[in-house]
């Protein structure tokens, strides 16, 4: 008999997946398939769904054809035949994704000429979805060429270099795919010809372009065409305003006149002047003076990576009713820039953004490792205000992860808890790692601000001081949270355990999960906070329990009836009679009381609404002239009577007596 869950494909298929993604799930899948033949096959379809390489095809060759049999990446030694692609293609069926690095020495170039030579079907993998294929060379392009199956659904390229072929290998996956995501990431610039060739693929959904060109008019025009496009991710760093700019001059309607310039220039030297019709109509964009058409109207998920300044400006040219923004900032932004840009976010999608995610680019990160290594000193820490946050009502998740922008004051909390009063998840930089003379901002108190108006707050990552200010936010039921389940704390410091353990139990009574950075070689490491976190964690499920038990006490006082008894009462009543008189004379009042009614004259209008209308009755005449002049044919009839002539013979045969008698006599 099969198992409970394996009865309802789509939750076993919901429950390996989330095996293989926990720690060494491929491991576990492994065996879990090796259990059963009830779970042979759907977990092998798990297992098999998605390869970082193609190593695993590789190695179910037989061991015979290896030109070394524990490293089959080395190749092959000879040429399969028939038979030994069994295995490769009965495995290959249930890959989706599949992902091919040229610089790694983990597979050898060899045996994609083996594969093409010697293939018994034209796709080894029927039923790819995904393909990421990272390459240097132009061979190493030209090997992609083997997966492009008509399910591919998803294409990820990254070239690292210029290869002239990568125009005709683009006409290639176009007439042989039709392609819902692609992405293309390259330090050389597109191909003249690159929107040309796409321009065909209509069916595109997401769009991911890092490359010099990516911001060019006409990039901009053929995105904003795509019909379907939902998804779009572009790189603006190093680019200047009038290059973002750019992108949307074939796209965005003119809406306004620039003003003409009035020059009493005979002619003669007019060649060299200097056009200030782009620079005037750039103004006129920045001041939000030049009007615009829709533009990306059905996009819903945006990714930008650069400077403050251009994202905001890139920002001001959409009309779309964004749900996920993800921007790459570079840190730490301009205060101005930010506040515009912070502004510009809840002006244009307040009403639709349900994510926010911030991170830092990569050269930002880079800086703050080499002075995290080096020794020369404390780490710098920057405010980032979140109190131009206004409103962002529909907002589900605010993710701040910057390496130096990292410090947040509880007024910033108060921002956001009044900007976002729905939000679900909020990371405020938990890796920050904080100098020793100066440490957060943030206090449990801050977080109390949260809990009493973020209702649905769910998860918390933060870094804080977990010290008491006030008796204020014990007496209050109003901060005790019932959503919040998850609380990461990262680099916190906690000097007195229990009282931190007490304030957090009344404020997130139902708290599951408290994670801190623990390990001892991880820079920021402090082993007093580390300790009292640990005290915290082993103390507060103990804490939680005495409270809710109280609350449940209270609770159940307030709602519970008073005691009633049954007791008799002696209701003998003794009576005593006793004469008296009593006097009654009534006191009379006069009043009176005048009513005037209140009248109020008002007349109405009602004069009916006339309209005079004229209507040309003359009857329309149309002369038209019919020729009626009678076909007339001639036609000749021959009338001859066929004649025939016949000759008859009309002697009459005379016969008399006498020749009769002669002619007996002679008898």
């Amino acid at each position: 008999m099969f198992p409970t869950i394996l009865r309802d494909p789509d939750a076993a298929k919901k429950l390996f997946e989330v095996i293989i993604d926990s720690p060494n799930g491929r491991r576990s899948m492994s065996r879990l398939a090796r259990t059963c033949r009830a779970m042979c096959e759907p977990a092998l379809n798990v297992l098999w769904r998605e390869l970082d390489s193609l190593l695993p095809i590789i190695s179910l060759f037989p061991n015979n054809l290896m030109k070394r049999a524990r490293r089959p990446g080395l190749g092959l030694a000879k040429a399969p035949n028939a038979e030994d692609w069994s295995r490769v293609l009965a495995y290959g069926e249930r890959v989706r994704r599949i992902a091919y690095i040229e610089s790694s020495p983990s597979v050898s170039p060899s045996i994609f000429a083996v594969i093409t030579e010697n293939r018994p079907v034209q796709y080894i993998l029927p039923h790819l979805q995904q393909l990421i294929w990272r390459v240097d060379t132009a061979a190493g392009l030209q090997r992609c060429t083997i997966f492009l199956n008509p399910e591919l659904q998803s294409l990820v390229l990254e070239v690292s270099t210029r290869i002239p072929q990568l125009a005709t290998f683009l006409a290639d996956v176009c007439s042989s795919t039709q392609l819902s995501s692609f992405s293309f990431t390259s330090p050389t610039s597109l191909p003249d010809t690159f929107t040309d060739i796409l321009r065909s693929h209509n069916t595109l959904e997401k769009l991911v372009l890092v490359a010099p060109g990516a911001l060019s008019s006409s990039v901009g025009q053929w995105a904003a065409s795509l019909p379907m496009l939902r998804v779009l991710e572009l790189d603006l760093t190093g680019r200047s305003v009038i290059a973002v700019e750019g992108f949307f001059d074939d796209i965005v309607a003119s809406g306004a006149s620039t003003p003409s310039d009035a020059s009493s220039d005979s002619g003669v030297f007019s060649g060299d002047e200097i056009d200030f019709t782009e620079i005037r109509k750039s103004s006129l964009r920045l001041t939000g003076d030049l009007r615009s058409g829709g533009v990306f109207t059905d996009l819903r998920q945006l990714s930008l990576t650069g400077e403050v300044a251009n994202i905001a400006v890139f920002l001001k040219h959409l009309t779309s009713n964004l749900t996920h923004l993800e921007l790459v900032i570079e840190d730490p932004p301009d205060m101005a820039d930010w506040q515009d840009l912070s502004g510009l976010i809840c002006e244009r999608f307040s009403k639709s953004l349900l994510s926010l995610r911030i991170n830092a680019t990569g050269s930002s990160r880079f800086n703050e490792l080499v002075r995290s290594t080096s020794r020369g000193g404390e780490p710098p820490c920057r405010h980032l205000p979140l109190q131009h946050f206004t409103s962002l009502p529909c907002l589900l998740r605010l993710e701040i992860d910057l390496p130096e922008s990292v410090l947040f004051h509880n007024s910033d909390l108060q921002a956001v808890a009044e900007a976002c009063p729905n939000i679900e998840t909020l990371r405020l930089c938990p890796m920050a790692r904080f100098p020793a003379s100066s440490g957060p901002s943030l206090t449990l108190e801050g977080v109390a601000v949260l809990t009493q108006n973020c209702k649905r707050l769910q998860t918390l990552a933060l870094v804080l001081d977990a010290h008491t200010e006030s008796e204020e936010t014990f007496n209050s039921l109003e901060v005790s949270s019932r959503s919040l389940l998850r609380l990461h704390v990262g680099h916190s410091v906690v000097n007195d355990a229990l009282q931190s353990t007490i304030l957090l139990s009344h404020l997130a009574p139902y708290l599951e999960t408290i994670k801190w950075f623990h390990e001892k070689n991880r820079p920021g490491y402090v082993e007093a906070n580390a300790t009292g976190w640990q005290k915290v964690s082993d103390w507060l499920p103990h804490m939680q329990g005495m409270r809710l038990m109280e609350r449940a006490r209270a609770a159940h006082l307030a709602t519970q009836k008073p005691e009633t008894r049954e007791q008799s009462v002696d209701a003998t009543v003794t009576r005593v009679t006793a004469d008296k008189c009593l006097q009654a004379k009534p006191r009379l009042v006069q009043r009176s009381v005048q009513v005037s009614p209140k009248l109020v004259d008002r007349s109405t209008e009602a004069k009916p609404e006339l309209v005079s209308m004229s209507i040309d009755a003359t009857p329309s005449i149309v002369d038209t002239s019919v020729d009626a002049t009678p076909a007339v044919s001639h036609q000749s009839v021959s009338v001859q009577p066929n004649t025939v002539s016949t000759g008859v013979d009309a002697s009459i045969h005379t016969e008399t007596k006498a020749c009769r008698r002669h002619g007996d006599a002679i008898l």
